[in-house]
């Protein structure tokens, strides 16, 4: 299927590179040069990034701290990694937006969906920062919920593995791949692929979700052009 409108979902982690946190540059002009050669191609780009490299409100809540303060704390982290991906996708050339759902006008856009879906017309990436603006909610559910709202003919899920797996691939050497899987079929494998709100939320909108290996160049060029990379989660 070509995709017209895209949303991408990345890991806070996954701009940590070789690193045991923070960003590695070398990984950020790695994902920029990606995410360009598909918007040369016309397909429109939204991007949801996590903040788990430099905080996450859970990890912070079982240390003591007070949840909806770490969650607010994990917000800010995702539009820090927000600036830098922002930063490194205009150093190729390609225009983007920072759109938050906490309002901070010196350093980016509020969200509002129509401004959003105007970005997009124009051909610019639009990153979401902030997740959904409240606490208790992931970024796997922001990502969901910006997908819907902008009408995005797909969430694609970067990770650091190829697919879905019948279990954990890096535990059992027998696990099996999936190519395609419904949504009924992952919860009742008991299938983490997203919380499940989230992954709810996405089947009740009947949006598909596309898991694979974000890592790997070339993956997502190769994905959109049709090629079988990763696995697809539809009602079909």
């Amino acid at each position: 299927m070509q995709y017209k409108r895209i949303l991408l979902k990345l890991s806070g982690e996954s701009l940590m590179g070789a690193n045991q946190y923070g960003i590695d540059p070398a990984r950020l002009a790695e994902y920029a040069e990606e995410i360009k050669a598909i918007v040369n191609t016309g397909i429109e780009v939204a991007i949801v990034i996590g903040g788990g490299n430099i905080f996450r409100g859970v990890a912070g809540a079982s240390n003591g701290m007070d949840r909806v303060q770490g969650d607010y704390m994990g917000m800010l982290a995702t539009c820090i990694n927000g600036l830098a991906l922002q930063s490194a996708i205009e150093t190729t050339g390609v225009k983007t937006r920072l759109l938050t759902a906490i309002k901070m006008e010196q350093v980016a856009e509020p969200f509002i969906k129509r401004r959003a879906v105007r970005h997009l017309e124009k051909g610019r990436v639009v990153i979401f920062g902030a997740g959904t603006g409240n606490p208790y909610f992931t970024t796997d559910t922001a990502a969901v919920l910006r997908a819907i709202e902008i009408s995005a003919d797909v969430i694609l899920k970067g990770t650091r593995v190829d697919g879905i797996y019948s279990a954990d691939p890096e535990k059992d050497k027998n696990a099996v791949k999936f190519d395609e899987i419904t949504y009924k079929s992952v919860l009742e494998k008991g299938l983490k692929i997203m919380d499940l709100t989230a992954f709810t939320l996405s089947e009740e909108n009947n949006l598909p979700i596309v898991v694979f290996d974000m890592d790997t160049r070339g993956n997502l060029q190769k994905l959109l052009s049709g090629e079988n990379i990763g696995t697809v989660v539809s009602d079909k």
